[in-house]
């Protein structure tokens, strides 16, 4: 019997027992079993996880990368994404020690400072880049006030995730039409909406291009900010050699205008996506998204 790698991985009892794990041992033992099994993983090259990411580390190389350059890339992403989920359950039930591990960058700032309702909504996407997790957590213990948009009918792991999220008083509103109504009426108030924009998608909407390619990613956001007149701020954070998460934002990203909706929604969302590729150039292998960005050229990944 073959046993579904990524199911085990996302398996609410692989993620309660990893919590448990991650609470009790020192981030130097801890991050020695994480670098330990991230390694076993990625020798699993027929599993769905490493799949994943070999496309996507792939695509966002400009295609460039091969045989061993491939295969180390994708052992550094899986043990980077090892290292940030212990760091996400070993530090997160302890503010101030979290507060340790973060620096934030001067773009950050208008973030950190806005209140919860201003004269103008701002809609912040979210890239899978380090411990995201763990920095928004912080954030919205630290005062913070968004509503944020989640995968719809979290399952396993992902409930998990979801009831961890929620402990910590977090907004969460797992996407559907009624979701993106309220959270439109959100920005329109003056709100702060976040979401994640470099998840794929089933059967979505449209195809930006994203790394030069139709991706299966949502556009929830695009649709949105177009609608409530509000701009999008992108957000990263990378782990440097200081060991500390630092945390950026771009600029106001403003929605360009289109007579032609559809049309617009997809310029603005290849707009937004080109300054994601900016990010995520800056660190690729921190980039961990463990699910196929562009799923109909999987057979084109190097061997």
């Amino acid at each position: 019997m073959r046993i579904d790698l990524q199911q085990v991985i996302n398996s609410s009892f692989s993620l309660r027992l990893v919590s448990s794990l991650a609470k009790s041992l020192s981030p130097r033992f801890g991050y020695r079993i994480a670098y330990g099994l991230a390694a076993q993983i990625a020798r699993r090259r027929d599993s769905r996880i490493v799949q994943a990411l070999r496309l996507n580390q792939w695509v966002a190389s400009g295609e460039t990368l091969e045989g061993e350059a491939l295969d180390h890339k994708v052992r550094e992403t899986l043990q980077h994404s090892a290292r940030s989920l212990f760091d996400l359950y070993h530090y997160s039930h302890d503010f101030e020690a979290t507060r340790q591990l973060l620096v934030f960058d001067s773009s950050f700032a208008p973030l950190l400072q806005r209140p919860e309702f201003g004269r103008r909504g701002l809609m912040v996407a979210g890239l899978h880049l380090s411990s995201f997790d763990l920095i928004l957590q912080w954030l919205v213990r630290d005062g913070l006030k968004p509503l944020v948009l989640t995968i719809p009918n979290p399952q396993d792991g992902r409930q998990v995730e979801y009831e961890i999220r929620k402990r910590t008083g977090m907004n969460l509103l797992p996407t559907s039409v009624g979701a993106l109504r309220r959270a439109l009426r959100h920005l329109q108030g003056g709100g702060l909406v976040l979401t994640g924009i470099d998840r794929p998608i089933e059967a979505p909407e449209a195809h930006p291009r994203f790394f030069g390619r139709p991706a299966a990613l949502p556009i929830h956001h695009i649709f949105l900010a177009i609608k409530a007149h509000v701009p999008i701020l992108l957000t990263a954070a990378y782990l440097r050699e200081d060991e500390k998460y630092h945390v950026f934002a771009s600029e106001p990203i403003e929605m360009e205008s289109c007579s032609d909706s559809t049309s617009a929604v997809l310029q603005n969302a290849e707009k937004v996506l080109s300054v994601a590729e900016e990010f995520i150039r800056q660190a690729p292998q921190q980039w961990t998204v463990p699910l196929p960005v562009w799923p109909q050229i999987m057979d084109l990944v190097p061997k």
